[in-house]
């Protein structure tokens, strides 16, 4: 079972006294990391960037990625299986971003903070 079920016999995080959830435990993180990798390294075998955004992409992640998706939503709380798929797309628009200012002559520069006491 994933995190946040309601099964009370899993191992996964629990709710305090308050009714919150509790943090997930180290393992639980490591079992959420190894199965998104799993995910995503499938997904990059069929060259499926977007598996969430198009109705093209959920399908073929489902036919060619179904089951590790499965394990991966299994070990992730919803949230965290949300924010990683989308953070994928994200992260390859950067690189494109970057590699094209960089084809074209630009420079990445890194914001400079100021030194010393503001006045």
């Amino acid at each position: 079972m994933g995190w946040f079920s309601s099964d009370d016999s899993t191992t996964g995080v629990k709710k305090t006294s308050g009714g919150a959830f509790e943090n997930p435990s180290r393992t639980n993180r490591a079992k959420c990391y190894e199965a998104r990798d799993a995910f995503f390294e499938c997904l990059d075998r069929h060259s499926i960037l977007d598996s969430i955004n198009s109705k093209a992409g959920r399908e073929a992640t489902a036919k060619a990625c179904g089951d590790t998706d499965k394990v991966f939503e299994k070990n992730c709380a919803h949230s965290w299986v949300e924010y990683f798929k989308k953070q994928r797309v994200v992260n390859y628009q950067k690189e494109l971003a970057i590699k094209k200012i960089e084809a074209s002559g630009g420079e990445i520069v890194a914001p400079q903070l100021p030194i010393g006491n503001p006045k």
